[in-house]
């Protein structure tokens, strides 16, 4: 029990990078329990899930534009991918934000379908896609273009450059593209050209990712729980008011009354003739 509540906590601390990739993980889980043929020893995946390259199945069901690229096609599938991910997660993180890595992941895992069905439609074959990949090759492509000579280490080579790692991954792509796995490494190299078209369209000053950004904001929106404030009310004694501003005149016109007076009374008898009070009256006056 303490697992899960530790994993709940980590997952709601953690940024976006790790809510993706416990997202995947959580999807190779259920798809393992509800796809997996332990005789067969293989997925065989729904055609609600997957996205085949026939178009007329995307029209009854256009979610798969999204929910094939949280398909793993078996464990080293998903390891391989995730560990791209975090590597190129963090670096994405070092120059944009959470809300552009949110919209570039799937962004990139859209256009990658997209370009993976027409380049099936021009070839006239049949096949299904599953997988990170593409999408995180928009990841890892994007802050490669926009830091191309970033240092990195790497193990057994030493330090290189960024960009000298986007390319090796590219071209392995573009090798393998009329020997296996056509779909897959079309749909990496449509991931790689959206991550490139973004970075330049930012430079530009055009966020292609803000339209899911605005659509994350809603959601959270949704989902935040709105703080109450207690309703006051304020009371106004209109009738006191007015009873204190005419006393007030009242007691105004009376002082200057009695100082009409007295002035009066100095200007015939002067000041020696007022009495103790109209002296006090006349000095508090003065000092008020």
């Amino acid at each position: 029990m303490n697992i899960i509540e530790d994993i709940k906590q980590q997952y709601k601390t953690g940024g976006i990078v790790q809510k993706i990739i416990f997202l995947n993980i959580a999807v190779f889980l259920l798809s393992i329990i509800f796809f997996y043929s332990f005789q067969g020893k293989s997925f065989e995946y729904p055609l609600w899930l997957g996205l085949f390259s026939d178009t007329k199945q995307l029209i009854f069901r256009p979610w798969t534009l999204v929910s094939y690229m949280f398909l793993h096609g078996g464990f080293f599938h998903l390891l391989f991918n995730l560990m791209v991910l975090h590597f190129s997660g963090k670096l994405f993180l070092s120059y944009f934000t959470g809300k552009q890595f949110l919209g570039v992941y799937l962004l990139g895992g859209v256009f990658s379908g997209l370009i993976y069905l027409f380049a099936f439609y021009l070839l006239g074959d049949y096949s299904v896609l599953v997988g990170a990949s593409a999408a995180i090759m928009s990841i890892l492509i994007a802050v490669s273009v926009y830091a191309p000579y970033m240092l990195l280490r790497m193990p057994l080579i030493g330090t290189v450059k960024l960009w000298q790692v986007a390319g090796v991954i590219v071209l392995l792509d573009l090798i393998q593209v009329p020997l296996n796995n056509t779909g897959g490494h079309i749909s990496h190299l449509s991931g790689a050209l959206f991550g490139f078209i973004f970075v330049k369209s930012l430079q530009r000053g055009i966020d292609l990712s803000k339209g899911i950004s605005k659509i994350q904001d809603f959601f959270e929106g949704l989902l935040k729980p709105k703080v109450k404030t207690p309703f006051k009310k304020v009371h106004k004694n209109t009738t006191n008011s007015n009873t204190t501003t005419t006393f007030t005149s009242q007691t105004s016109e009376i002082n200057q009354k009695r100082i009409d007076d007295i002035l009066d009374k100095i200007s015939k008898t002067g000041y020696d003739s007022l009495s103790k009070e109209e002296k006090e009256f006349l000095f508090k006056v003065g000092n008020s």
